[in-house]
């Protein structure tokens, strides 16, 4: 693998990685009254090209029995891929990887208020608010600078009001009141991560970590890790729980450190796990997926896809960690689904969905003969069980409900959904195939209501 494996990711596949997972299980308040389709469930799926049936878009899907209303779609590009979304549920971003624009979408009107034009492609956004989003763009060009930067965009008025300085940068993960963002950069060899503090851009003030310049900077770094590549923050946002991807992006040891995120200090030594790409944190137990890779410090990574039936020879790991012992404590660890993971959701029942990319896959699911796998696997967080579904393809998009036992999996471009007590897809009336038929190339799902 290069450097830092999420240089690779092509522009078609911006959705592969998403900035903004919903934290806690989803629990967001949904919008107070339904949107112009009439439902008051609602999820949105963003369908990437155009076909004899479908053109490109966002199709809304009835989150009470998983069907599609006739013409239930928001415009969005040529080419709409990765999402994300606010706290309040009420605004919605979406990047069309065609002419590298942020569409946003009042979820209320289920319509588009404006696009916003970025230099460079990303694949990494936040959401702070109904007025506030930013994307990492790692090739933005500044004037006298390094290339890439934070840009700032008031959802609003769409417009871009501000690109800070963040060389490479890859990946953005906001704080639950989104007054810090966390930036992960491309080809981090000083092993650094980036503070922004966006209530102080434009205000003519410095951060007390950050000397006093002309203009002001509103970032600070902090140093000591290992090829940081995600962080999960504490739901006070006290603490952040920074991801060293180690090996897998370059590194040394993959492992979890600590941050207080008021006084931007390291909190004890860093935790090894097996893999640190993507994580998940509910209450006092963190989940955190990656594939074990060698390194100039361990060159026979226990990568075996030992326990299960496979013909993979190479898997992942899932590492469960206990927060609220000093210092966290690994208490388990499963055997998963290899490939880079950066996709990670929890149903209301407590399991655990972790999607990849690039990942073994075997067999066809459209030729069921033998055994059928892809980039998805769903960890049972009581008996440490893990289920590999028969399907095939990276996984682009995960979505769990709080009202229902299901979660929405986009793999391979089809839009399936699992039914969390069988860990099977779900059959019924509605959806006879456990697939939501949909025209097209599926690449994210986001839900707007949760009631």
């Amino acid at each position: 693998m290069p450097a830092f494996v999420l240089k690779k990711i092509p522009v078609l596949s911006a959705a592969i990685i998403a900035a903004s997972l919903i934290t806690a299980c989803g629990k967001g308040s949904g919008s107070s009254r339904p949107g112009a389709s009439g439902l008051s469930s609602r999820l949105v799926t963003s369908q990437s090209v155009f076909t004899p049936a479908a053109s490109p878009g966002l199709v809304i899907i009835n989150g009470e029995n998983d069907t599609v209303p006739r013409a239930a779609e928001i415009s969005a590009g040529t080419s709409p891929g990765l999402m994300a979304i606010s706290p309040d549920r009420a605004t919605l971003l979406s990047f069309d990887s065609s002419s590298n624009s942020v569409d946003v979408i009042n979820t209320a009107r289920e319509s588009q208020t404006g696009s916003i034009p970025l230099s460079a492609p990303t694949i990494s956004m936040a959401v702070t608010s109904a007025t506030n989003g930013y994307a990492a763009v790692s090739a933005a060009p500044l004037i006298g600078l390094p290339t890439g930067g934070i840009v700032a965009m008031n959802l609003g008025s769409p417009s871009v009001y501000a690109t800070i300085s963040v060389p490479n940068a890859q990946m953005v993960v906001a704080s639950p009141n989104g007054n810090q963002l966390l930036v992960f950069s491309d080809d981090d060899l000083a092993g650094t991560v980036t503070v922004v503090f966006p209530q102080l851009i434009n205000s003519g003030t410095s951060p007390s970590c950050a000397p006093v310049t002309i203009p002001p900077t509103v970032v600070c770094t902090i140093s000591g890790f290992d090829q940081p590549a995600y962080a999960v923050f504490s739901a006070d946002g006290s603490t952040a729980y920074v991801l060293n991807c180690g090996p897998e992006c370059g590194g040394n040891t993959a492992s979890i450190q600590v941050v207080d995120m008021s006084t931007l200090a390291l909190v004890g030594p860093p935790i090894p796990v097996d893999g640190a790409t993507i994580g998940w944190l509910s209450e006092t137990t963190l989940y955190v997926a990656g594939t074990p890779t060698a390194s100039a410090t361990n060159s026979t990574p226990d990568n075996s896809c030992a326990g299960e039936t496979t013909a993979a020879t190479i898997c992942g790991r899932v590492d469960v960690i206990n927060v609220a012992t000093t210092p966290p404590t690994v208490t388990s660890s499963a055997v998963i689904t290899n490939g880079y993971h950066n996709r990670i959701t929890m149903s209301v029942n407590g399991q655990v969905f972790v999607g990849s990319y690039d990942c073994t896959n075997i067999g066809d699911v459209n030729n069921p003969i033998g055994e059928v796998r892809g980039c998805l696997s769903i960890y049972n967080s009581t008996s440490g069980a893990v289920v590999i579904p028969p399907d095939n393809g990276d996984v682009t998009g995960l979505q769990a409900l709080t009202s229902r036992y299901v979660v929405y999996v986009a793999e391979g471009g089809n839009l399936r959904v699992y039914d969390a007590l069988t860990d099977s897809l779900l059959l019924d009336q509605y959806i006879s195939t456990g697939t939501i038929e949909i025209s097209g190339q599926l690449i994210d799902v986001k839900a707007i209501d949760f009631f």
